[in-house]
């Protein structure tokens, strides 16, 4: 049944037909707990990833090893942040004490508050201390919809939990529910893209990557597992969940820049005159304000291949919204599945994971198309897209097994320290070296 899904993703993905038994599925779904198929959703967004890894190969001219996705290998790729050592140590709780969900008058709202930035807005929307106890007095004594609104008009990030129905019957779940999974398509005409000769899939490929949290930092982390240079481009005075970064910079280079500065932009547009790949998670509309909206990079940089990632998508009301995995579950109706008495999350943060492999696989269709037919191509995905499709698998009974992951681990030197790790499903060799420090290489390829 998952190989099935699997193909209507492929095709989702790449337009194409699957070939019966191009990617094979072992194992059990009932390795992750719930009602919803996240096991399933691992596999597929996994499967398609690597498979386009394959597809990439195959234009090489180079036999490509069978696919095969092992739903506990997968089920770990999902938990990666929470499989992550550093000389056998936690490195961290990755969310903020004020994050979480707090009971409104009328039902459940949550708070994200990961950056600096978020808690001011939650505080001056509300009026409250920056204290869990101060939050939860403060949201005891208003609505839920005039929490939410309160904390996004002050530049915060929040959701109310919603039903299902109501979120179908929302301007945004209505836009939502208009879109593809993922929407990958031409934007001007380029020669066809030349790609050096490697025995890897991206050999050779230059991808620059303006991303934070998971979607995004997993869509480049996988693209370098399959062999490209990948250099993360953030900046100095921004905040950073570290335990994220150790995670997610496996395979990639590190560098600062500040986009408000003409230096800066002047730098990332000296980057994107080299680079094959350009994978960023702005809000929509964002990078325009400093002259790199969607139609200006087609114009400026033919050729180029975009991956633009967000919470909403770019359609609805909703679409310049701040947004995060366990804002989107509480908007769209996952959070709810069970009632509205408590918020019931996904036993992963499937959404990121999910969006950041299919990210990956949209990446490398576009690149084995701009190599054969040239051209410039822009992939979307959106976490609000992901969640429509998840819905679209079904429930299935909670038969939970759970699993060990201890063999699937590795590990590697990184200067925080040595890094225990899970692997990239179906990459070999992977990387060579763990994570870099944040801002240690130069802006440059």
């Amino acid at each position: 049944m998952i190989e099935a899904e699997i193909a209507a993703v492929w095709r989702q993905v790449s337009g194409e037909t699957l070939p019966s038994g191009a990617i094979g599925v072992t194992g059990s779904e009932s390795v992750l707990p719930g009602p919803f198929r996240v096991a399933a959703a691992a596999a597929a967004s996994i499967g398609v990833a690597t498979h386009a890894a394959a597809e990439l190969l195959r234009f090489r001219g180079i036999e490509a090893p069978p696919v095969e996705v092992d739903l506990r290998h997968a089920a770990a790729a999902f938990h990666s942040e929470r499989h992550l050592r550093v000389d056998g140590q936690v490195p961290g709780e990755p969310w903020a004490p004020l994050t979480g969900d707090y009971l409104a008058t009328d039902g459940w709202v949550r708070l994200h508050c990961n950056y600096p930035r978020h808690v001011s807005a939650v505080c001056w929307g509300l009026g409250t201390a920056a204290t869990r106890e101060a939050v939860t007095e403060a949201v005891a004594k208003r609505r839920a919809r005039e929490v939410q609104e309160a904390v996004v008009a002050a530049g915060g990030a929040a959701a109310l939990m919603r039903t299902r129905e109501d979120w179908l019957s929302h301007p945004q779940g209505e836009a939502v529910a208009g879109q593809p999974l993922v929407d990958l398509r031409q934007t001007g005409d380029a020669p066809p893209k030349r790609l050096f000769e490697s025995h890897r899939p991206l050999g050779g490929v230059r991808v620059l990557e303006l991303t934070h949290v998971i979607a995004g930092p997993v869509a480049g982390r996988v693209l370098a597992a399959h062999g490209a240079d990948v250099l993360h481009l953030g900046a100095a005075h921004l905040p950073r969940l570290d335990p994220l970064w150790m995670d997610t910079g496996l395979g990639k280079r590190s560098a600062f820049t500040d986009l408000t500065q003409d230096a800066g932009r002047a730098r990332l547009r000296k980057l994107l005159t080299k680079a094959d790949v350009f994978v960023q998670s702005f809000r929509p509309g964002a990078l325009a304000r400093w002259g790199f909206s969607p139609e200006e990079l087609a114009d400026e940089f033919p050729g180029l291949i975009t991956l633009d990632l967000s919470a909403y998508g770019t359609h609805g009301p909703w679409r310049t919204r701040r947004g995060f995995d366990s804002l989107v579950q509480m908007a769209s109706g996952i959070a709810a599945h069970a009632g509205l008495d408590q918020p019931r999350p996904l036993p992963a943060q499937a959404l990121d994971h999910a969006t950041g492999w299919l990210a990956a696989a949209t990446v490398m269709t576009a690149l084995r198309r701009a190599a054969a037919d040239g051209g410039g191509w822009r992939g979307q995905v959106a976490l609000a897209h992901t969640a429509e499709w998840l819905e679209s698998l079904g429930r299935r009974e909670d038969t939970t097994t759970g699993y060990e992951a201890g063999d699937l681990l590795a590990k590697l030197p990184s200067p925080y320290g040595e890094l225990t790790y899970v692997p990239v499903p179906g990459a070999a060799p992977q990387w060579t070296e763990g994570t870099r420090l944040p801002g240690t290489d130069r802006p440059s390829w």
